[in-house]
């Protein structure tokens, strides 16, 4: 087996986690990599590399990637991310478009 599998990836699976699963597909001596590292957090597509694919790698990692990010602006947590409990919520005033391209 040659290709690429663009995986959604879970919350909670580390990108490991995803390459140990896809070893365990494609069985044994097939070579299996990731073309880049996702939060355990995240969700997300993680690209994988299967068999003489795993050689074009190399050339995904210095590519140009996306986020998406869904933001609580004016929450606090313990941890300061969102698997934290939340200690404080602020009004936030209104942002228009402009005042968050500048961020």
């Amino acid at each position: 087996m040659i290709g690429f599998f663009n995986i959604n990836k879970a919350a909670g699976m580390t990108s490991h986690d995803v390459v140990a699963r896809m070893r365990r597909v494609v069985g044994r001596g097939v070579k299996v990599g990731h073309a880049g590292t996702l939060d355990p957090a995240a969700t997300g597509v993680l690209p994988v590399a299967v068999g003489q694919a795993t050689r074009l790698i190399e050339y995904l990692t210095d590519a140009q990637k996306g986020y998406r990010a869904l933001v609580a602006l004016g929450t606090t947590t313990t941890t300061d991310d969102a698997e934290g409990e939340v200690l404080e919520q602020r009004a936030v005033p209104p942002l228009d478009h402009a005042t968050l391209e500048a961020v």
